[in-house]
């Protein structure tokens, strides 16, 4: 049975985690996401992805059980570089990636959620990295990703005191883009795909690769990507047919090329 179903409809993928009663993030449940993102890779019409949890929450925390059962070093540096390669390829996928949050975003499901390209949340969730309670620490590079996100004044309190936040306050500090009630939540995570998938999937996919530029990359390295994506992008017939459209004051019509 499936720990993590895939569903493509309109150019978006749906990624649904389904491991009641908590969604852990799980060895099984990272290498599945690797694996459906294999299948996303394929599907030439995906051009937004959500993930999401069903039950009561998104994903509250990592598989704790799992993590007792590796008894050497050897064994928990494995557990913990898988979860960051795939992770770290959720943050560099070519296709944005948007989390809908409701419940709670705890621990690895709270690293999850910020290799994410973007975050929306329920305004009662509960986001945060409670490892130090347990005489841990977060394992799958939320040390690193959190100061990206909140800075690091706020990323020290967050993982030290191991307290989470609101979805409402996940929002006004970056870690979220919006908060929403939680009927409204899927609808608002639609609705802002169905923004991108109305772009050319090229430029898409150029923004993709230069925003993160700098993280991985120099400033200076970036900037002169961005000026050689730009020639690349201007030059298609997309961006032909998005001028031409301006220009008309109509909808322009892309054939992704």
């Amino acid at each position: 049975m499936s720990i993590l179903s895939l569903d493509v409809q309109d150019n978006i993928a749906t990624l649904t985690i389904d491991s009641p009663p908590a969604n852990a993030l799980s060895s099984a449940l990272i290498e599945e996401l690797n694996q459906q993102l294999n299948a996303v890779s394929k599907e030439s019409s995906v051009k937004a992805v959500i993930i999401k949890g069903e039950g009561r929450f998104f994903s509250a925390g990592a598989d704790i059980k799992e993590f007792t059962e590796k008894e050497t070093a050897d064994e928990q540096m494995d557990l913990s570089r898988s979860g960051q390669k795939v992770f770290h390829r959720v943050e560099r996928f070519p296709i944005p990636i948007i989390a809908a949050i409701h419940g709670a975003a705890l621990g690895g499901g709270l690293e999850l959620a910020m290799a994410c390209h973007m975050r929306i949340v329920t305004k009662g969730a509960k986001l945060g990295l409670p490892e130090t309670t347990l005489g841990i620490i977060p394992g799958f590079a939320g040390t690193q990703r959190l100061p990206q996100h909140v800075g690091e004044a706020k990323a020290y309190e967050l993982i030290l005191t191991g307290e989470p936040v609101s979805g409402e306050e996940a929002a006004q500090i970056g870690l979220a883009n919006h908060a929403v009630e939680e009927e409204e939540l899927l609808d608002k995570a639609q609705d802002i795909a169905k923004k991108i998938t109305a772009k050319s999937k090229p430029s898409v996919e150029k923004v993709m690769d230069l925003v993160s530029y700098a993280k991985f990359q120099s400033f200076e390295e970036g900037v002169q990507r961005e000026a050689e994506a730009f020639s690349e992008v201007f030059g298609n017939e997309d961006a032909t047919e998005g001028i031409q459209a301006f220009i008309e004051k109509r909808e322009a019509q892309f054939k992704d090329k």
